[in-house]
């Protein structure tokens, strides 16, 4: 008998994971808001896989001959900035690298906060001193501690990634940890320890698929938070060094030029500004729709 519950419970969740595939994909066609959000995000991955195709200058390359031209002077696009370098060419190489770095860190930040979050949503041995070092995480403000890492390990862009994935740690942990403490109350779980099936295959198998909904929407959230952190970082002088192509170091670079050159901070900010958005809507689309409860109005 267990082993026909723990069958029939496991065909069964994957029949309803199948079919509630479909229906969040549905129900977040129906958010145009997300919908556009999804748009940028995948003209942002374009310009950054496809950089050296648009560009007719590199993001390094000096004219000092065109310096501080206008957006659409003498054939720039977005201008250039102090030293003749094309604006266009920097903007998309640092979408690159913005991509990248809030992509890696949140990649980390997710590894590290599940396996805290499954072992003490699973342990209970475990749970009280996973949380007390997930509390202690938490008592420092997210960018403080960023701060506070890259003070001890350096500045440069592997740290700066290094600091948000710990960062992104303690909230993942969290989010994973509640999941697990309710999945493995189910029925068919405790079926499947009845039978002799190891924590590990359970954990695994069973609990981490079915934590998938929550983690999703902390990552593509997260995404727009590591992005501006990143460029928080730069501006700050914590994170890429001039002169690396990145959104924050160019805002930096351009706020002693504001009044001769705004555009030399204004067309990253406003960069920076989009990525978020994007990410932030498309965060709360997919947690809309992957909500049973919500109906999204057409």
């Amino acid at each position: 008998m267990p082993s026909n519950l723990a069958l029939n419970g496991k065909n069964a969740t994957s029949r309803k994971r199948e079919s509630n595939l479909v229906k969040t994909f549905k129900r977040l066609l129906k958010n145009k808001l997300a919908v556009f959000g999804l748009f940028i995000i995948a003209i942002l991955i374009i310009i950054a896989v496809f950089a050296p195709l648009l560009v007719s200058q590199g993001p390094f390359e000096q004219n000092l001959s065109e310096t501080e031209l206008g957006v659409g002077e003498q054939g720039h696009l977005l201008g250039t900035d102090n030293y003749g370098r094309d604006m266009w060419s920097r903007l998309i190489y640092g979408a690159r690298i913005s991509l990248v770095v809030g992509l890696s860190s949140v990649i980390l930040g997710l590894i590290g906060g599940l396996i805290l979050g499954l072992l003490g949503g699973y342990y209970k041995k475990l749970d009280g001193i996973i949380m007390r070092i997930v509390d202690l995480l938490f008592a420092f403000p997210g960018i403080l501690l960023a701060m506070l890492i890259i003070a001890m390990l350096g500045t440069s862009l592997v740290n700066v990634i290094i600091a948000i994935s710990i960062w992104s740690i303690p909230g993942c942990a969290r989010i994973v940890r509640g999941s697990a403490l309710s999945i493995k109350k189910q029925e068919y779980i405790l079926a499947m320890k009845s039978l002799g099936a190891s924590d590990a295959r359970i954990i695994l198998k069973h609990i981490l698929p079915n934590c998938t909904a929550p983690i999703i929407v902390f990552a593509t959230m997260r995404m727009g938070t590591a992005i501006l952190s990143t460029s928080a970082l730069s501006f700050l002088g914590l994170g890429a060094q001039p002169p690396t192509p990145e959104w924050g170091a160019m805002i930096a670079a351009g706020q002693d030029f504001m009044w001769s050159a705004p555009h030399m901070s204004v067309i990253p900010g406003v960069a920076i500004m989009l990525t978020i958005f994007a990410f932030n809507v498309v965060g709360d689309g997919l947690r809309d729709a992957l909500d049973p409860n919500m109906e999204l109005d057409g």
